[in-house]
């Protein structure tokens, strides 16, 4: 209760969006906006809050959980390849190294689910069994395991309407949109961090459903981790102890992430064409309370909530970094 009013009472100064002197022309993606300082960028992680490929409102305490929690997995995975992570400078900042990025979400998923238009489990109880350039055998349930992760490649955020696209190996290939050899170094490095982090959400009481995860090239064009990762933002996860049983009976899994987002819109018809209903304040603080249980659960550490408005806080931690990059 104490939390939801918190939550409540911060949601009028959300983080919507950061305009920092000093630090040149602001970049805008989805939910981060980021500065680029010669071979570094100042990303700043917004509560905005996206699914769908759109922005439907702000949710209090998101940004930095997804900061940090991103933090905490890229400290977790950088011996199995390198990120692009330098600092953290504040909850709701990193400090990275400037890559090139790869136009090609690597989407990891281990169950048969979803209710986007990306989507396996729509395709596949339309009849398809070739999706993705992967084939699935008859019989599959929705939210049923694999036999063995798959790689369901999508463009990033260059669809049509700005919405991400289906890709296949040879689609890729075939358009040349990267060589074999970096492909290749991609589907492996993007099995063996699904992998680790599925060990670790198994310790912690969760699978790991599905994920996606970003690439870029640095100066020297060796393949870097980027953007995010195993966050609730580009993951899902369910409870583990109860996720047989309610399968058994065809209850959907207990999840923990922002698919309770995504089935909240898809009840009310919506799945990313068209005009958004608008957030509920409950489902807004159900939405912040999930996100700041997550990072207790996968990091083992209590979110330590703060006071908004937080742009000042913000401007103050990167005062090191303005004056540095002004000299």
């Amino acid at each position: 209760m104490v939390q939801a009013k918190i939550i409540l009472s911060a949601l009028p100064k959300v983080l919507k969006e950061v305009d920092i002197p000093g630090l040149g022309k602001k970049y805008q993606g989805k939910v981060r906006d980021y500065y680029i300082l010669n071979s570094e960028r100042i990303i700043i992680t917004t509560d905005r809050q996206s699914a769908f490929d759109v922005i439907l409102g702000c949710i209090p305490f998101k940004g930095a959980v997804l900061n940090q929690l991103a933090a905490f997995w890229f400290n977790k995975t950088k011996k199995i390849i390198p990120n692009h992570l330098i600092s953290v400078p504040d909850p709701n900042v990193s400090l990275v190294k400037s890559c090139t990025g790869i136009p090609i979400e690597m989407i990891v998923r281990g169950y048969i689910s979803g209710v986007t238009n990306t989507s396996i489990w729509g395709s596949y109880q339309k009849g398809e069994r070739m999706i993705y350039g992967v084939k699935f055998p008859d019989g599959l349930r929705k939210n049923q395991k694999l036999r063995d992760p798959v790689i369901t490649p999508t463009t990033h955020g260059g669809g049509k309407n700005g919405h991400d696209e289906r890709l296949t190996r040879k689609e890729i290939l075939e358009r040349k949109l990267i060589s074999p050899k970096l492909y290749k170094q991609m589907e492996e490095t993007s099995l063996e961090l699904f992998k680790f982090g599925s060990k670790l959400c198994a310790k912690q009481g969760l699978i790991l459903v599905d994920t996606k995860y970003e690439f870029g090239l640095d100066e020297n064009s060796n393949l870097m981790l980027m953007d995010e990762m195993h966050t609730p933002d580009s993951s899902r996860f369910w409870i583990e102890k109860t996720y047989k049983d309610r399968f058994a009976k065809g209850i959907e899994p207990e999840n923990f992430d922002k698919e309770f987002l995504r089935l909240w819109y898809a009840q009310r018809g919506y799945k990313g064409d068209g005009n958004p209903p608008k957030m509920s304040k409950d489902l807004i603080v159900a939405l912040a309370e999930r996100y700041i249980a997550v990072y207790a659960k996968l990091t083992d550490k209590k979110f330590k909530l703060f006071k908004y408005p937080i742009e000042k806080r913000i401007e103050k931690n990167l005062r090191p970094i303005i004056k540095t990059y002004s000299k």
